[in-house]
């Protein structure tokens, strides 16, 4: 058995002439968490999708858990859980019907999906509770429950699209825990957020903007690489005034300061000479990288 549980290869699709994922290379080793960051409309969802086997690619080639996507893509649907972006259990179902449902979608055997069903309730907190309709549950209840209908059927690997968009933070915090625990239990996580907190979980994040990759590795070494001395933190000064300063490359709010982008490391002191404030050097942020990547692409700031 490969390292690897999914990789692609030139993998591209195309809508007509619209390019939504250009040409994207990915190794994804087994047991890991991979962050795939990005914009909405970076092309995020649909190269999940081709990767699941829902989306049949326009061009390259993808492999998952050792299955062509083009050649076998039912193959691919029994090897892997999907959590797709848009809340995937039916509302007007108890909770008791989406695992029950859910475990028949995935022909989970019968004497298998009492235990199913029983891990399912418990991430979600939800024992007791087995007949309560599933769209009256708040937000993040409701991610932990789709999670728990993902993986019934104990997929290897488990691809999840923006799973904590629109979650409160102590939710967020509760389902990442359970996303560690199935990766201490060896199962590969693949997962897209446009959250860069988020992003610190995984062991490797790839930088996704207009369907290309932009940017590629472990967070750290990604934050060490973008630490070229030109960071600087500002507070107390207007963005106008240091958009207007030549010395200036890049803007980014980071709470009351701002983080600025400096053409030289040399022009700190200077900086701080004639705004008449502190002008600090601070590390960057993954937000900070990854919008330096994306300047890249783009040709500047």
């Amino acid at each position: 058995m490969s390292d690897l549980a999914v990789t692609t290869e030139g993998l591209t699709r195309r809508f007509g002439s619209f390019v939504a994922v250009d040409r994207i290379d990915l190794n994804v080793p087994r047991g890991s968490i991979y962050g795939f960051l990005g914009p909405n409309g970076a092309g995020k969802t649909t190269t999940i999708r081709m990767r699941c086997g829902l989306l049949k690619p326009t061009g390259g080639k993808a492999d998952v858990d050792g299955v062509d996507v083009v050649h076998d893509p039912e193959g691919v649907k029994a090897r892997v859980g999907y959590m797709s972006q848009k809340f995937s259990l039916y509302a007007d179902l108890t909770v008791d019907e989406n695992i029950a449902f859910f475990g028949d979608v995935y022909l989970v055997p019968r004497r298998r999906l009492a235990e199913r069903r029983a891990f399912a309730l418990d991430n979600a907190d939800l024992r007791g509770r087995e007949g309560t309709l599933t769209g009256t549950l708040p937000v993040g209840i409701k991610q932990r429950l789709a999670l728990g209908c993902a993986v019934l059927h104990e997929p290897r690997i488990l691809f999840l699209d923006e799973p904590t968009a629109g979650v409160d933070p102590i939710s967020r915090r509760a389902f990442w825990r359970l996303i560690h625990g199935m990766r201490q239990a060896g199962v590969t996580v693949f997962v897209t957020t446009h959250y860069m907190d988020e992003a610190e979980n995984c062991g490797t994040v790839a930088f996704i903007r207009g369907g290309r990759i932009v940017g590629l590795g472990p967070p750290r070494a990604l934050r060490q690489a973008g630490d070229t001395g030109v960071l600087v933190r500002i507070r107390g000064v207007d963005r106008a005034t240091l958009a207007a300063d030549p010395r200036v490359r890049g803007l980014t709010p980071m709470g009351a300061a701002w983080h600025v982008k400096l053409a030289s490391p040399g022009d700190r002191i200077p900086l701080a000479r004639d705004l008449g404030v502190p002008v600090e050097p601070v590390a960057p942020t993954l937000e900070d990288v990854f919008l330096d990547a994306c300047d890249a692409q783009e040709g500047g700031p």
